[in-house]
């Protein structure tokens, strides 16, 4: 999945951002905070399982 359709994903979901501190986007929903890095492509898929479970979509 690239890092923009998961940014998306997570929007849609009701996370929003929060700040933006160089490539890393830290979201934020209901007090937790996830971090999602932005680096033009796709996310390798041990840590796009851990955000989304983390973030309750898996």
């Amino acid at each position: 999945m690239k890092d923009k359709d998961l940014l998306k994903l997570l929007q849609q979901n009701g996370w929003k951002i929060k700040r933006i501190q160089g490539s890393h986007h830290i979201l934020e929903k209901d007090g937790k905070i996830e971090v999602v890095p932005i680096h033009g492509r796709d996310v390798p898929n041990g840590l796009l399982t851990k955000i989304l479970k983390r973030t309750g979509l898996k």
